[in-house]
């Protein structure tokens, strides 16, 4: 299931400047703090609409916080799931420029501030992966790092000592075909030994 970090993007349209700000939640009354601080921090601002998905209960809801109905929680709604997101919320802050943008105009800017707040987030996808040790002398090192790609491995450690160590994450249930290849790249040398598995998040956007 995709989730997000926190992500912050703004942009201006007619003069009004609108910033987009998302994050992971996992319940109602966490999004509900997050648009609460908003709305404190932002007093002066014209508008500070969301929208937020929570998975348990299958909950959703939005505002438009004072915008002509429909123009913008509903839109920032639509943007969540359409993304397939869930325990996430969203918060679009506008500050008027003098300018009306219509309804036609409203829907498009706050359908912006929300791709763009995902955008700078990051979607993630939580999944089960192991976490691997893999020991190799220096001179295979380069051709131990050439290898792993190939097998969805990224290295999130590496410590240079007698040899080099990696530790590298990789989907659960890939560690054998890991270390066939090791094996027939480096002579039987070198492989992969699994410490542990565990739900990650791993990015995909």
């Amino acid at each position: 299931m995709p989730y997000l970090d926190y992500g912050e993007d703004k942009f201006e349209e007619k003069r009004s400047k609108f910033t987009g700000r998302l994050w992971h939640v996992e319940s109602a009354e966490q999004a509900v703090a997050k648009i609460k601080e908003m709305r404190e921090t932002y007093w002066d601002a014209t508008h500070n609409c969301y929208a937020y998905i929570i998975r348990e209960g299958n909950v959703m809801r939005y505002s438009d916080d004072g915008e002509p109905q429909g123009t913008a929680g509903m839109p920032m709604l639509d943007v969540l799931r359409h993304e397939g997101l869930t325990d996430v919320c969203c918060v679009v802050t506008r500050y008027f420029g003098g300018v009306l943008l219509g309804t036609g105009g409203l829907v498009r800017a706050y359908t912006q501030g929300t791709q763009i707040a995902i955008a700078a987030a990051g979607v993630q996808r939580m999944s089960l992966f192991a976490v691997a040790l893999i020991a190799c002398p220096y001179p295979l090192y380069e051709l131990v790092l050439h290898l792993l790609p190939a097998h969805d491995c990224a290295v999130t450690e590496t410590d240079f000592g007698a040899d080099v160590t990696l530790t590298v994450t990789l989907p659960a249930g890939g560690e054998q075909a890991l270390n066939a290849a090791l094996a027939e790249a480096t002579a039987g040398q070198v492989y992969a030994e699994v410490m542990e598995t565990r739900f990650m998040g791993r990015r995909i956007k």
